[in-house]
């Protein structure tokens, strides 16, 4: 299964892993408490109460979160087993669980103040991480942010190392650029401007980044919708 998907241009939330052990390996290995707290400051700062589209949501754990501090959240995932999980969390009333991608994200244009992708972008290749920043530019009102969390240049021997275990886990398809440091690149290709960088976070399988981009207001700059060559 995890095959065929990577076939289709991205992972499930566990990569190749079980998901049962997903929680739990994010909890125990990933800093969890501290990278989804400032994950949620940065999303809220300016706006208590933001319409809120958190794609490849997985488990829920973020999305339920940012519902308990007063966000209006949407999340989405291509995983029914993953939102089935979701689902069954305390605290999972408060948001509204739907099934879909990054291609057809549920959200007309210009309607959402927040977009969120947490550990997502490197399940995708780089021709669907093109199109799914493009919808999200898309359906961001003026002024709406997108939050991103995820893997950067490693930047010394022992995180290359650990950043090897990960590919290990997750392969190189979708890891490969955001290693490279190419996301900003991504995000000014499709349209963001005011990228900012708040935090780099040491994890046994890398170096970990939050960042955000804010939609570009200048019409020249517009990026259209790329072709969706990964269906």
């Amino acid at each position: 299964m995890a095959l065929e998907r990577e076939a289709r241009g991205f992972l499930p939330a566990a990569g190749r892993a079980p998901l049962a052990l997903y929680d739990l390996g994010i909890a125990l290995a990933m800093r969890e408490r501290t990278f989804r707290g400032r994950l949620i400051d940065q999303v809220l700062d300016g706006d208590p109460a933001p319409q809120v589209l958190d794609i490849g949501c997985g488990t829920g754990t973020l999305a339920i979160a940012l519902a308990a501090r007063g966000a209006q959240v949407r999340a989405v995932d291509p995983d029914e087993r993953a939102l089935s999980r979701a689902r069954t969390k305390r605290g999972a009333q408060a948001v509204r669980w739907l099934r879909g991608d990054v291609r057809e994200l549920p959200a007309e244009p210009a309607q959402v103040d927040r977009v969120v992708f947490s550990l997502v972008l490197h399940h995708l290749d780089d021709a669907l991480k093109a199109v799914a920043l493009a919808h999200t530019r898309r359906v961001l009102r003026p002024g709406g942010r997108v939050h991103i969390a995820d893997w950067t240049t490693p930047g010394d021997p022992l995180m290359r190392f650990a950043f090897m275990g990960l590919q290990l886990i997750d392969g190189r398809t979708g890891t490969a650029s955001l290693a490279r440091g190419e996301l900003a690149g991504m995000l000014t290709s499709a349209g963001f401007a005011d990228i900012v960088e708040h935090d780099r976070l040491r994890t046994p399988f890398g170096r970990l980044a939050l960042l955000q981009a804010s939609v570009c207001t200048i019409p020249a700059l517009s990026a259209p919708l790329p072709m969706d060559r990964a269906r």
